[in-house]
């Protein structure tokens, strides 16, 4: 593949070039290897347009036909995968294989939003009149997607919007702007002209999308503070919003378990995707009776995992994704050394790129930073604790409340346990699931409104009640 092409924005059913690009890193060698096109405020304006003049008769196509298209979308995705999965793993880092499961699971998505149903709710029906709540679409979405999950999360986006008779304007990570530049033009045969555009750009794009009068809704993935400016800008003139932000995902490993049993899953939990995922467990809560063992078995594990270029055949991590969260993470580290806590580190990296080993910290203060910020990268505090009241108040002392995880052997017990954690998911004996059927919300500052599910369909509506007497 000429991973130096030229890539064009998607806008009104064309391949629409850009007066100026910018760079895209390949964060396995920290080198340029593709220029993305930069949207000015006019493409900007021209695709929100385009959407709002499809958006008139996208609603009326009736919602099997809407479906049917979903479909397709998927069997288009599907016909591409190995050249969209090599394209990911250049610009975001994660292993190939690990990277055309994305793009599957993209297509995967799509399918499954296209078994959902728009309900039509009856709140009366009596001798004098019926009434109807049906679900109409708001209009054009401004849909935001991170660099983590460039490819999946933007089918979450775009299924859900496009399926309850919206259009879309998406826009990608400037770190991760070319495998969705690449869905835009494997779709531009599938979706009439102006239903799903895409645009690409710098860190100047997104407040612009933010703050334009001509969408309806926004829907956000990112870190809590930019979710809070995103906030900001819908409101001044009332646009709907989603908005799934950071997490500082807490799990809780009681007594009872077989530390070599879970003591994989733990980890990967953790530090799957190089710790970039906002579910993640980011501090892990060890009773005092394992606490030992299980650090060990975690570190040894550490030791073990290979980190490198996806590109390289049995790399299982790979790279942190930029240069900016890089740092970040580096600064923790270091802040963690520099604090006298037990640092813990894996086994070597390459010299080449953003990579950091896989880091644990040995019962590090509650109040340290890397226990109270979200990392987003691989480095995990372990925490003893001794009682499981004390366990589930320190895990709930955070301002973020997106997910956690329980693991018992007693699901029981484990069950109780996972009622009192203040999140919108929690895991028991397992983490990082979710399925196009189930919502993802989160608690405090993790986030407002829904994703997934009926739940995250209806995000993209607004109820109409309709009063139908029965006489004239």
């Amino acid at each position: 593949m000429d991973f130096a092409k030229d890539y064009r924005m998607t806008i009104d059913g064309e391949a629409v070039p850009a007066g100026a690009t910018f760079d895209v890193v390949n964060p396995a060698t920290g080198e340029v290897f593709a220029q993305a096109p930069a949207a000015t405020s006019a493409d900007l304006d021209r695709a929100v347009a385009a959407a709002a003049a499809a958006q008139k008769s996208w609603r009326a196509v009736p919602l099997e036909e809407r479906k049917a298209l979903l479909i397709k979308a998927a069997e288009a995705i599907e016909a591409h995968a190995d050249e969209l999965g090599e394209l990911f793993m250049r610009e975001q880092g994660r292993p190939l294989a690990m990277a055309r499961e994305e793009v599957k699971g993209g297509a995967g998505w799509l399918r499954a939003t296209a078994k959902l149903d728009i309900p039509v709710e009856v709140t009366e029906d009596s001798k004098r009149r019926r009434v109807e709540v049906h679900h109409e679409p708001l209009g054009v979405v401004c849909a935001i997607v991170p660099w983590n999950f460039p490819f999946l999360l933007a089918t979450w986006k775009i299924g859900p919007a496009l399926m309850t008779g919206n259009t879309v304007v998406l826009k990608p990570s400037p770190f991760t702007p070319l495998t969705t530049l690449k869905l835009g033009e494997i779709l531009l045969d599938v979706f009439p002209k102006g239903v799903l555009n895409v645009i690409t750009g710098g860190d100047e794009l997104g407040p612009l999308m933010t703050s334009h009068p001509g969408f309806q809704k926004i829907s956000f993935t990112g870190s809590t503070a930019t979710g809070r400016r995103v906030m900001e800008s819908a409101a001044k003139d009332l646009k709907r919003i989603t908005l799934e932000l950071g997490g500082n995902d807490a799990a809780i490993v009681l007594p009872d378990v077989d530390v070599d049993e879970v003591a994989m899953q733990l980890f990967m939990g953790a530090f799957w995707n190089t710790a970039q995922i906002c579910v993640a467990t980011k501090r892990l809560y060890i009773h005092e009776d394992i606490y030992d063992a299980l650090r060990d078995k975690l570190h040894q594990i550490a030791q073990t995992i290979p980190v490198g270029d996806g590109a390289t055949e049995g790399s299982v991590i790979g790279p942190v994704q930029n240069g900016p969260q890089f740092r970040r993470v580096q600064e923790l580290i270091e802040d963690s050394r520099k604090n006298g806590y037990a640092v813990l580190e894996g086994g070597a990296v390459p010299n080449s790129g953003y990579f950091i080993p896989l880091t644990l910290v040995d019962n590090p203060p509650d109040d340290s930073r890397v226990v109270v910020e979200e990392a987003f990268g691989p480095i995990l505090p372990l925490l003893r604790f001794s009682t499981i009241d004390e366990a589930i108040e320190r895990a709930n002392n955070s301002e973020y409340g997106l997910a956690g995880a329980v693991w018992s052997k007693d699901i029981e017990k484990a069950t109780e346990v996972a009622h009192r954690l203040e999140t919108g998911t929690v895991w028991i004996n397992q983490n990082l699931q979710s399925t196009p059927f189930t919502p993802l919300a989160g608690h405090k500052q993790s986030g407002f409104g829904v994703e997934n599910g009926l739940h995250g369909l209806m995000e993209f509506t607004v109820p109409k009640a309709i009063f139908i007497p029965k006489t004239a």
